[in-house]
């Protein structure tokens, strides 16, 4: 406990890395602002659904509770992996922030409507998907953010086959329950990967700490 509680305060005493934590949250709290109005927007501008490959060949799968409570178990995982080496907490936040505001941004271009059967959240975990809206589809959050993960923890082998093996169970998981597009699932990768070379080239120093430490 001591040894782990020592790792804190070189970080803790350095004035530009609690600064780069702060700006991290900050963005990311701004990217979720935009993303819930993107949401309203793009929900508002819904025009009709369209015909799918996989969706239209498969039937609405009961997933409510993987959809819903398998992001908050990841996003718990992630937290303790920043938490057990503080170095990553700037680099993983900027790129969660900057993979939210080009979401958002996305979603205010593209209003296609839900597909017509779909999976009818419940109201047990309705408080928790608040920020969704039924027609931010475009592009995967869900398949999106693990797979961010894969590329950020990439040098750890384990963790880059964990969270890739993440983000195909979570894409699979939406088209289960016809709540994306299959354009949306596929997409996800790429648009994520050019996400994070952006990042890389955005957080070159949060990066190097990731990477080395202080």
């Amino acid at each position: 406990m001591k040894t782990q509680l020592k790792k804190y305060i070189p970080y803790i005493s350095n004035s530009r890395f609690m600064a780069s934590v702060g700006v991290g949250f900050l963005l990311l709290i701004a990217g979720i602002i935009i993303n819930f109005y993107a949401g309203t927007y793009a929900a508002a501008r819904a025009s009709n659904s369209v015909s799918d490959i996989i969706l239209d060949n498969i039937r609405v799968y009961d997933v409510d509770e993987i959809f819903v409570y398998g992001p908050l178990f990841l996003w718990i995982f992630v937290a303790l992996l920043c938490l057990k080496e503080p170095k990553r907490f700037p680099f993983v936040l900027k790129n969660i922030a900057l993979f939210v505001f080009i979401r958002s941004v996305f979603i205010t271009m593209t209003h296609i409507g839900p597909f017509p059967d779909h999976l009818i959240i419940t109201n047990t975990t309705r408080l928790i998907t608040d920020f969704t809206f039924g027609s931010d589809l475009f592009f995967s959050g869900h398949t999106g953010l693990p797979f961010l993960m894969a590329l950020v923890f990439g040098k750890n082998i384990f963790l880059r086959i964990l969270f890739f093996i993440t983000a195909v169970f979570f894409g699979a998981i939406v088209l289960m329950a016809h709540l994306h597009y299959t354009i949306d699932v596929m997409s996800a990768f790429f648009i994520t990967y050019t996400i994070y070379h952006i990042a890389k080239h955005l957080f070159k120093s949060d990066e190097k700490i990731f990477n080395d430490g202080l």
